[in-house]
């Protein structure tokens, strides 16, 4: 990997690895993805044009058409190797997607056609954050869904995370900065369209083990530093 970008930090060798993993699809992705469903409600929208902004290796491109069946679904990322995999991966299967070479900040895509962004683990590496959200913002039809995933600062910040993955740490925001920035961006959602899943994997100082051994209860909401955020977030139709 050589790309460079200045409003990207692009992921290290082990983190390029890691995300080829079933791990990564199985524990990461799909369980995003169907939390994500939990929050939209019902119905669930099916069809029409879904962009997974940071799609990378194309891993979550199968979860994604199974969970939406898009008529359209758009990768995007800025790393060429990447896209190579993705495409890779859209063939093993049986995926028609359209990839993009572009930054976040930089959507080469017309005003209002996308239904959903999907955006799932990239935005702690954007630089340009403000930017790529209005971007997000411009290439969603009113009406359209944005479905948010991330990791906050607190996990971001950890010995584990700063040791085997590379990020732009000055940007990094907590669970309530990322919410508020998705409402000054204009972005609409209620508290049921939003989640703080305590995963065992984004608990670096045990990974969750005392828990599982039964030693102690996970503290629960408002007396613990949130490690991630999930938001299913609209357009509003007076965006039109």
């Amino acid at each position: 990997m050589n790309y460079a970008s200045p409003t990207y930090v692009e992921e290290t060798r082990l983190g390029f690895q890691f995300l080829r993993t079933r791990t990564w699809q199985h524990h990461v992705l799909r369980v995003a993805i169907n939390d994500l469903k939990r929050l939209t409600g019902e119905p669930l929208p099916h069809g029409g044009t879904l962009l997974d902004v940071g799609c990378g290796q194309g891993r979550s491109f199968r979860l994604l058409r199974d969970a939406f069946g898009p008529d359209r679904l758009i990768g995007l990322d800025a790393d060429p190797l990447s896209l190579e995999l993705a495409h890779a991966e859209a063939q093993r299967e049986g995926i028609e997607a359209t990839l993009l070479a572009a930054d976040c900040a930089h959507i080469q895509l017309p005003d209002a056609s996308a239904d959903i962004v999907f955006c799932h683990q990239t935005f702690h590496h954007l630089v340009e954050q403000e930017r790529a959200l209005a971007e997000f913002w411009r290439v969603l039809k009113p009406g359209g869904l944005l479905l948010f995933a991330e990791s906050t600062k607190a996990y971001i910040d950890t010995w584990v995370i700063r040791w085997f993955f590379r990020h732009p740490m000055e940007v990094q925001r907590s669970a309530d900065e990322y919410l508020a920035m998705l409402r000054a961006q204009g972005f609409a959602f209620e508290p049921q369209h939003v989640s703080l899943p305590y995963l065992w994997w984004s608990r670096s100082h045990d990974f969750g083990l005392l828990e599982r051994w039964g030693l102690r209860a996970p503290p629960p909401p408002g007396q613990r530093e949130e490690t991630l955020i999930n938001v299913a977030a609209r357009k509003p139709l007076a965006s039109a």
